[in-house]
């Protein structure tokens, strides 16, 4: 079974983008969404340095079109030939909205529209006060906890095996870092504020007001939440859950635990790829990995597509 997974804030890097415009119907797609978020994104994820993309309102709508254009190319302009070749379908955090789209809960369009909601109303969040988040790698997992909750901070994102991501204000922070867990290594995160949070209430607040707008469908293909690894069937779900889930953790690790028990054998992860695969290395060992980073994997992705996809003889659109 193939797994197709989105990666979340903190895995975009300066110039990612810029081998995929060598791809005509990439660069289209890229100005065509920029239109959408009303943000320059071929700018972004091409000349911009690694300080302006940090920023939540930029890094999201970045990463959300970055992941949808990228699945087009490896999975063609069809909406149903995803969900004929892969067999589940979830993203890290923001990467829920690229894989909800994915799947075809909402159109590009419509994803577009509520990640530059989300990024912008996160952003403002963020600067209410100083926030961040640290990735504790590493130590016993009920010390790690303890370490974070006496530190007053939230452990925002759980990633499985050794990776607990603590949030909380830049002051709560600083006390971790003086008190470590034990046989813990602490790395700061390039992110603008503690996300998955109580300090992110006011956007889940304004996205709630703008959710029952948006017109959803139900998913094509198994679509797992981060909020308990569980697989939602419902589109509207989908969305109130997605909204949800920016002021409360990322269980990540369920998602792993159902991508074990569903039968994963390929897991391919959509550009930028490589964190969530680093993690799925970690807990997944018998699952084969494939990071798609650059178009001139796309035969090569293909391959992998058709090697672990629902129906072996499917073959890719494109």
């Amino acid at each position: 079974m193939l797994a197709i997974v989105a990666p979340g804030q903190g895995a975009q890097k300066q110039g990612f983008l810029s081998p995929w415009l060598e791809v005509d119907s990439f660069a289209r797609g890229l100005e065509w969404l920029s239109a959408v978020a009303s943000l320059d994104l071929v700018r972004y994820g091409t000349e911009a340095d690694d300080e302006t993309i940090r920023d939540t309102a930029v890094a999201q709508p970045l990463l959300v079109a970055a992941g949808l254009l990228a699945n087009r190319e490896l999975f063609g302009e069809s909406p149903t030939a995803m969900a004929t070749l892969a067999g589940v379908a979830a993203g890290h955090s923001v990467g829920e909205l690229t894989a909800a789209a994915a799947v075809g809960v909402l159109n590009p369009e419509a994803a577009m529209v509520f990640v530059r909601e989300r990024g912008q109303a996160m952003a403002a969040a963020s600067a209410v006060r100083p926030t961040s988040m640290t990735a504790v790698i590493g130590g016993q997992t009920d010390q790690v906890l303890a370490a974070i909750e006496a530190a007053g901070l939230t452990a925002a994102n759980n990633n499985g095996k050794g990776q607990v991501v603590a949030a909380g204000t830049v002051d709560q922070l600083a006390e971790l870092a003086e008190n470590p867990p034990e046989r813990a290594r602490l790395i700061p995160l390039s992110v603008a504020g503690a996300f998955h949070t109580v300090h992110m209430e006011p956007a889940v607040s304004h996205l709630a007001r703008l959710a029952p707008a948006v017109t959803v469908t139900d998913p094509g293909t198994t679509l797992l939440s981060n909020a308990d690894g569980a697989t939602v069937t419902d589109g509207r779900e989908v969305i109130t859950r997605i909204v949800r889930q920016v002021a409360n953790p990322v269980r990540w690790d369920l998602c792993l635990a159902s991508l074990a028990e569903l039968g994963v054998t390929g897991l391919l992860e959509l550009p930028p790829a490589g964190t969530l695969t680093g993690i799925a290395k970690r807990n997944l060992r018998d699952v084969e990995l494939f990071n798609l980073n650059t178009p001139d994997q796309l035969t090569e992705a293909r391959d992998f597509v058709r090697r672990h996809a629902v129906d072996g003889e499917a073959a890719t659109t494109r």
